[in-house]
């Protein structure tokens, strides 16, 4: 099977690549090419991969042959004949990362690349190249799945939809990295529970973990000591979680903390996308001129940004300060959802997922044809989303509040609409003022008017 991964120039591309290594199946990938609109960053990926093959055949002597990896910045020849595409896109490069982040912020607003008016930005200047990917895929590869990881997920994939259907299905690993922190906690394996977790995209709740048909999330909500133990208890305070009666995914925290995130990221000496920009361009010039090492630097470089990921969450003053934990810090998750996906579908497979797909009924109160982030059942057909729980209002209402103004975005960007950015700035919960939606649009074109020029 041929594999494409767009962003293939991308940082956390060697670990889908690893999992395709640790794939034994007769039916697996065996093609992978690399799509990036840089060259130079294809080239250091390219090392890197080889050098991760090499080092997984010398612990393996019996394994496989790795997957042939080609790269091109020609995205047409990429996708032609395409079996599954995966999309981990950076629209505008870590320079609108910091831009996501540094316009919010110097208006006194959230600064974070997915969540609040980041999100927005981010989405804004994103959608337009992500239809025109799908546009491409259903010409050149139109029986193939379109796995999108690109940001913000739940919102890219609506768009990639309104072209592809439900060949498109958003991934993450927040919520797999919740429930399983959460079986955990209570003694389970994840796999011998029934997860009930519904919301958005970096915006859902793991309302109950179900053995034999008896909720289990209760007995953990109920244990001081083990409920603190966890990310969730530390970020959120044990207070907080047992007032809400269910486990929120960790990007809530800039929603019910709104203040403390922006005072911690405000208070730091660089943001995240800035610490990033430093870090990778470290990373990529270390390897170009020592490709030898590429391996090595590259799996150093990973604990160290896993380490550090959304470091204001665990300074916020809500709990005592803390590190990671070692199994976090390892991080991976997305891309053995992105495998299990795969394996599902190729080779009939079932699987059981927490994936971003339409609706269909599984969240009561959204639309059908929204995309949530709810488990599904999948198999050689594809995705089938489980209904789930209902939300408590106060939940039900930001998810549909957060929803509207992804669909706000989406047209703002298919329709060029300033008025329409406005609008999807203004109505978002984490923008206060209009005034503000209007000064965060201008800020943008001024900073990145490559992007935000166009709209009229």
């Amino acid at each position: 099977m041929k594999l494409v991964i767009l962003g293939g120039g991308g940082f956390r591309v060697p670990l889908v690549h690893g999992a395709l290594l640790r794939d034994t199946a007769q039916r697996r990938v065996t093609q992978v090419v690399l799509h990036d609109t840089d060259p130079s960053r294809l080239d250091v990926m390219r090392h890197v991969l080889a050098a991760q093959a090499q080092a997984h055949v010398g612990a393996h002597p019996d394994s496989l042959t790795p997957p042939a990896v080609t790269v091109t910045s020609d995205i047409d020849s990429a996708l032609a004949g395409a079996d599954f595409v995966f999309s981990a896109m950076r629209v505008g490069g870590l320079e609108g990362r910091t831009a996501d982040e540094r316009i919010a912020l110097g208006l006194g607003l959230l600064g974070q690349e997915t969540t609040g008016p980041g999100g927005v930005g981010y989405g804004l200047r994103t959608v337009p190249v992500a239809l025109d990917v799908a546009r491409r895929v259903r010409l050149l590869a139109p029986n193939a799945w379109v796995i999108n990881f690109t940001n913000p997920a739940g919102l890219v994939t609506q768009a990639m939809q309104s072209v592809l259907g439900d060949r498109v299905v958003g991934i993450c690993d927040s919520p797999l990295g919740l429930a399983k922190r959460a079986a955990g906690a209570l003694g389970h394996d994840l796999a011998d529970l029934e997860i009930d977790y519904a919301g958005l995209n970096h915006l859902g709740w793991l309302t109950a973990l179900r053995r034999d048909g008896c909720d289990l999330l209760p007995g953990l909500l109920a244990d001081e000591a083990a409920l603190a133990a966890i990310e969730e208890g530390h970020l959120f305070g044990t207070e907080w979680l047992r007032d809400l009666g269910s486990l929120p995914n960790e990007y809530l925290f800039y929603y019910y903390f709104t203040r403390d995130a922006i005072a911690q990221i405000a208070g730091a000496a660089q943001t995240r996308g800035e610490y990033l920009v430093a870090q990778q361009a470290e990373f990529y010039t270390a390897v170009a001129t020592s490709p030898g090492e590429a391996w090595q630097r590259w799996d150093a470089v990973r604990r160290e940004r896993n380490a550090t990921y959304m470091q204001e969450t665990r300074e916020n003053g809500v709990g005592d300060t803390h590190e990671r934990s070692e199994a976090d810090v390892e991080g991976g998750g997305y891309e053995g959802v992105a495998l299990a996906l795969m394996a599902a579908i190729a080779r009939d497979e079932p699987a059981r997922l927490i994936l971003n797909v339409r609706n269909r009924g599984a969240v009561a109160g959204l639309p059908d044809d929204a995309v949530v982030e709810v488990p599904c059942t999948v198999d050689a057909a594809g995705p089938v989303p489980v209904r789930v729980s209902a939300l408590p209002g106060h939940a039900l209402g930001l998810v549909q509040q957060v929803k509207a103004v992804d669909e706000i975005v989406i047209r703002a960007a298919t329709e060029q609409s300033r008025s329409l950015a406005v609008q999807a700035f203004a109505l978002h919960p984490l923008v206060d003022s209009v005034t503000v939606a209007r000064e965060l649009l201008t800020a943008y074109g001024r900073r990145l008017p490559g992007f935000y020029s166009g709209l009229t």
